[in-house]
């Protein structure tokens, strides 16, 4: 219910330093979080806000409440938002902050961002230690606090592996992903749970190096610091930078999944692509038999006749996807193996080899819409190699690394918008629906080196505002098309890309090996409910750990032994479950060992509204027991329901009761799964 959403209100805010680290220190009680009245009293004239940074040196908190204060609310077209903008002004450099701010009355959310603007006549003093979110909560009951995260994505097993940390006081969590790409490493949601039976997820929106401190200050107090990690520069006259975003969303309760599936349906309703005023489920996609013999790689021996037939093959068999996926190796020269090429080493080239597709990628797409599909492309624009297309093109507006990792530079806002027109031509001439930008390039170290002397920072800031505007510019041209957010797989997940994108292919973990792709359901749902992976077998153990909210399938309909039955008989197995991965997700299995091969992982999906929902289970390959228990949650504990099992139509009937305190689940055999329906009466 909405009223168990939220919790603590704010009841005064204070500026304390003698207790912590942070800038302002919000204290709580036990009421309804008011986000507009969080908004008003944080972010008034007056006030030290919850954000901070240095200027010439000095702390923000010193002289911020002095300076011009302007408060407005701006017009907002979403139902149960509200938008405002604060501008705190100094009157001597003519440095302006400016602050959007958002609340979501229905979730007791907030989130805001900032944007620095010199409005003065001549450069302003160094800016520095920028934290768009600087604040304490205090708490009215005293206890443990637990932080509860995610890794971020390695390509391995334990990508986004769910950790629950116990914090005591004094205690420093210190977080920020490797090598400039937002959710390598560290992962930037997580859930902050107070003593109080409550606390407050948090979310950063920033797809290169951000940073977070959350100390445990005492039993009732925590802090929390999150900003971008890199800069320290001045603003030129008429200048201006944004930096990242944060959302806070409070919860109560004694499950600290409230908040996390309150965060799930707040991106979902808030914060998610919608197309016709709606979030929009992913699609199930289909590749062109990726994998050819070698030296064949992704889809270098790819061509027109072949990629037709194969969608014919895929409509004979009833089991045609939602978007055809063209991946890497269309472009020119990728095929190029004798003199060692390959796609990889000729990134630059957006040119369609014209050997192989002589009447471009057009045909193909115009093939997948005459049976109701979309078509999807593969682009890797970021990564520039010495002697393509694009480096040739435009020297000016390159990035300088090695000679296959030069960056396009999306600081540079002609380049921007040069990109947007280049490829929103070629999406509108070749018949293409979906756009899926990969980024297979570590950038920390590019952008530190392009940086100038005293502008520390700089080149990132611009280069992601580029990014954004690159994709929104997109998005503008064409409203009904989607974004496939790949970073070598899942390396650039954060709240600002959730917003325009989703991760279709979320690990480049070895492709197809299941228990690593159980893990990794298991691990992203806590946070975010739109994510995908490939799909290579149609046993049920195997395409049961690739569901997700969207899947790519990747089986061979041209290979001996593959059962076309089977196909569609998991293909409409996942149709059934697919609308609940937007509901209620709870993790059966705990937090602790995840990875290994000889556990049992299960979870459920459950639908509120309806009270309706899966329990899907695995008994991996080593486990010695046929017998697992679990405990469901958000049933009605007076009501009935009925459990049918997937597999063999077998169904029991417990109360919802009996469910929270202990359901057996078993499987005679190991490396076998179960899917249980779950029904109210």
């Amino acid at each position: 219910m909405k009223s168990l959403r939220y919790f603590f209100s704010l009841v005064a805010l204070v500026v304390t330093p003698a207790l912590s680290i942070g800038q302002t220190t919000v204290t709580m009680n036990r009421h309804a979080v008011d986000a507009d009245k969080f908004i008003k009293t944080q972010f008034a004239r007056h006030r030290v806000p919850p954000f901070s940074f240095r200027y010439n040196g000095k702390s923000s908190d010193t002289f911020i409440a002095k300076w011009q204060f302007s408060f407005k609310e701006l017009p907002v077209g979403q139902k149960g938002q509200k938008q405002y903008l604060a501008i705190y002004t100094d009157p001597e450099t003519g440095l302006a902050v400016e602050c959007t701010i958002n609340s979501y009355s229905n979730y007791g959310a907030v989130d805001w961002v900032l944007r620095f603007r010199n409005t003065g006549n001549r450069n302003t003093p160094q800016i520095s230690d920028v934290n768009t979110g600087d604040v304490n909560f205090i708490y009215p009951q005293r206890g443990l606090f637990r932080l509860h995260y995610a890794e971020g994505s390695y390509a391995s097993r334990s990508d986004f592996a769910p950790h629950t940390l116990d914090m005591k006081p004094n205690y420093l969590h210190h977080m920020r992903p490797f090598g400039g790409r937002s959710s390598r490493k560290d992962f930037p949601f997580f859930n902050i749970e107070s003593p109080a039976s409550a606390g407050v997820l948090v979310a950063i929106g920033w797809s290169g190096t951000w940073q977070s401190d959350i100390r445990c200050i005492s039993d009732n107090s925590v802090s929390l610091q999150a900003g971008i990690e890199h800069f320290n520069a001045y603003l030129e006259p008429g200048e201006n930078v944004r930096f990242p975003s944060l959302c806070l969303l409070f919860w109560q309760g004694e499950d600290r999944m409230v908040g996390h599936n309150n965060f799930r349906r707040f991106l979902l309703e808030h914060h998610s692509r919608h197309i016709d005023g709606k979030p929009i489920f992913y699609p199930i996609s289909g590749g062109f038999n990726w994998g050819d013999p070698a030296p064949c790689q992704e889809y270098t021996c790819l061509d027109e006749e072949y990629a037709k037939a194969l969608i014919n093959r895929y409509n004979r068999f009833k089991i045609a996807p939602e978007v055809y996926w063209l991946d890497a190796g269309w472009t020119a020269t990728s095929a190029d193996y004798q003199n060692g090429k390959g796609w990889q080493n000729t990134n630059g080239n957006w040119i369609i080899d014209s050997t192989r597709f002589y009447n471009g990628l057009r045909p193909i797409g115009e093939h997948a819409h005459k049976f109701g599909s979309k078509f999807m492309v593969w682009f890797e624009p970021e990564r520039v190699v010495e002697g393509t297309y694009f480096y040739n093109l435009h020297p000016e507006w390159l990035i300088r690394g090695s000679r296959t990792n030069h960056l396009f530079d999306l600081s540079n806002p002609d380049a921007v918008e040069w990109l947007s027109k280049f490829i929103g031509d070629f999406m509108e001439e070749n018949q293409i629906d979906y756009y899926r930008q990969d980024f297979n390039i570590a950038p920390e170290s590019l952008w530190r080196n392009h940086d100038k002397e005293n502008r520390q920072g700089i080149t990132e800031v611009k280069y992601i505002e580029g990014l954004y505007k690159f994709w929104d510019n997109l998005l503008e041209r064409f409203p009904n098309a989607i974004i496939d957010n790949c970073a070598s797989g899942g390396n650039r997940i954060d709240y600002e890309t959730m917003l325009r994108s989703a991760p279709l292919w979320r690990t480049d973990y070895h492709y197809s090996e299941r228990v690593g792709y159980q893990c990794h359901t298991y691990g992203l749902s806590f946070y975010i409910p739109q994510h995908g992976t490939g799909l290579y077998s149609t046993n049920p153990f195997d395409s049961r750990s690739s569901f997700s909210d969207a899947v790519v399938m990747n089986w061979k309909l041209a290979q001996q032994g593959q059962s076309y039955t089977d196909m569609q008989l998991r293909m409409a197995e996942f149709r059934d479950i697919r609308p609940y991965f937007h509901e209620d997700f709870y993790p059966l299995s705990g937090v602790g060992n995840l990875t290994g091969d000889d556990i049992w992982l299960a979870y459920e999906l459950f639908r509120p509204s309806d009270q309706t929902g899966y329990i899907v289970a695995f008994r991996r390959e080593q486990n010695k027991d046929k017998d697992y228990i679990v405990h469901l949650s958000g049933l009605q504990p007076d009501r009935t329901y009925v459990l049918t099992n997937r597999d063999t139509n077998e169904s029991i009937q417990k109360s919802g009761q009996e469910l929270a305190d202990g359901l057996k689940l078993t499987l005679k055999d190991p490396r076998t799964s179960l899917m249980i329906k779950i029904t109210a009466q």
